[in-house]
């Protein structure tokens, strides 16, 4: 506090004047982040779990291109699991390549290597390679952002749903600011070996040099990414890791109303938040979510022989699970796990089956990362009636097409198994019970 008998007249208003000008700053800066309806905040201690901060933490906001992030988890996951190389190829599609700017601007049938996308998407942020990934991953861009959705489930940000793999404008497409901190945790306990690239301060591609649009690297302390984002609807966005003297940040700002506003209160936030993070590790935060049989304890595949399952016309083959009793599917909403819907298969295989006794099936769908994620996220989300179950998928083909039934074993009886249905219809997944015996 200032004291008139430590200062002279003058030098004390000074200093008073100085003082009342920062608090009206200060309270200026909380009034209009308060008013701005696309606004929110939110500090966690990567070490402890601790949050430190949090305005509208967990209300919906648009991720803009923070959705490159879960892009990025994907492809990294992909590479860990030796399907994708940094020299794999990824190449450009006519959709990829129509993708709005920010953009390299490829054109179709042409290509990036997988590490030159990731440096795409950590500096430029370019939305065709965003596309083209998600294209390379998972079939289509809108199947991809499936699999992502199921991935956020599985990480435990319950409140995010992707529509594509960009984060271009889409009114569906959601998250909180608690979400994209658990997705900055998650990157960097899984994936310490990449993580590197979100401190690349630009990326060369052909005669052109991009500079990173995070303006913290080699600003602010401790700064070694995440992500940027931007859209007219959702502000300006950005989330923040910060690693410095043993301590672990991440922080997010959303609905900045520009670049240079949301920077500078993201490193006042920073620096009033950073000193209280916890120096001790506590182990890690995010559980690991992955989407092979490896990674999923006691998932195996076993081939079936041909028999008669309906099929549904081509349009509908992109997903298919089982609906009850061929009733309508109940509507889902923007938060909960995807469940696509139609045919119901009842028909036992010819072959002897991969479990013996009573086993439950959540689901048949085309792809085998589809059915394994599926596998994962209702074993996370219904633990209490699938965590000591035993998880697998059975194929079968007909009409040509291979299907990927996903399925839990390890129910002592037939009462057993139809309990664990009832009980996964709380969590809105369709379940069939069947004797293997």
């Amino acid at each position: 506090m200032f004291s008139s008998k430590s200062l002279p007249a003058s030098q004390f208003v000074q200093a008073l004047a100085v003082f009342v000008m920062a608090v009206m700053i200060a309270v200026g800066i909380a009034g209009t982040a308060e008013a701005n309806p696309k606004y929110a905040s939110f500090i966690i201690d990567a070490n402890s779990g601790k949050v430190l901060h949090s305005r509208h933490g967990d209300s919906p906001r648009y991720p803009a291109s923070l959705t490159k992030m879960m892009t990025l988890y994907m492809l990294f996951e992909a590479m860990e699991q030796g399907k994708v190389r940094n020299n794999t190829r990824i190449v450009m599609s006519r959709h990829a390549a129509s993708m709005q700017p920010s953009k390299l601007g490829i054109p179709a049938g042409r290509g990036l290597t997988a590490e030159q996308a990731i440096y795409a998407l950590v500096t430029k942020s370019a939305n065709d390679v965003a596309a083209a990934v998600g294209e390379h991953l998972g079939g289509t861009e809108s199947n991809f952002a499936r699999m992502m959705t199921a991935k956020a489930r599985a990480l435990g940000m319950s409140k995010t749903t992707f529509r594509n793999a960009s984060g271009l404008p889409n009114s569906r497409q959601i998250t909180t600011a608690r979400d994209m901190a658990t997705l900055g945790i998650a990157l960097q306990e899984h994936f310490p070996r990449q993580f590197r690239y979100f401190k690349a301060r630009s990326f060369k591609f052909g005669k052109a040099q991009f500079r990173n649009h995070n303006r913290l690297l080699g600003q602010v302390r401790g700064v070694d990414g995440i992500k940027t984002g931007y859209t007219r609807a959702s502000g300006f966005n950005l989330v923040t890791s910060v690693n410095d003297n043993g301590r672990s940040i991440v922080a997010v700002v959303m609905g900045g109303k520009s670049g240079a506003s949301r920077n500078a209160h993201m490193q006042k936030l920073l620096a009033a938040n950073v000193a209280k993070g916890s120096k001790r590790k506590r182990g890690q935060l995010v559980a690991r979510a992955g989407n092979t049989r490896f990674d999923l304890p006691g998932t195996t595949v076993a081939a079936l022989a041909p028999n008669k399952v309906p099929v549904p016309a081509p349009a509908q083959r992109e997903t298919i699970a089982f609906a009850e009793a061929q009733k309508p599917a109940a509507p889902v909403a923007a938060a909960a796990v995807p469940r696509p819907s139609v045919p119901v298969d009842t028909i036992s295989t010819g072959s002897t089956p991969s479990r013996v006794g009573w086993v439950i099936q959540i689901a048949a769908l085309p792809s085998e990362n589809e059915a394994i994620d599926y596998l994962q996220t209702a074993q996370n989300r219904a633990a209490s009636v699938l965590g000591g179950r035993d998880p697998y998928i059975e194929q079968f083909t007909k009409g040509g097409t291979l299907y990927h039934r996903a399925r839990f074993a390890g129910f002592r009886s037939k009462s057993e198994a139809w309990a664990a249905c009832t009980a996964l219809k709380k969590y809105k997944y369709s379940c069939l019970a069947y004797d293997n015996s």
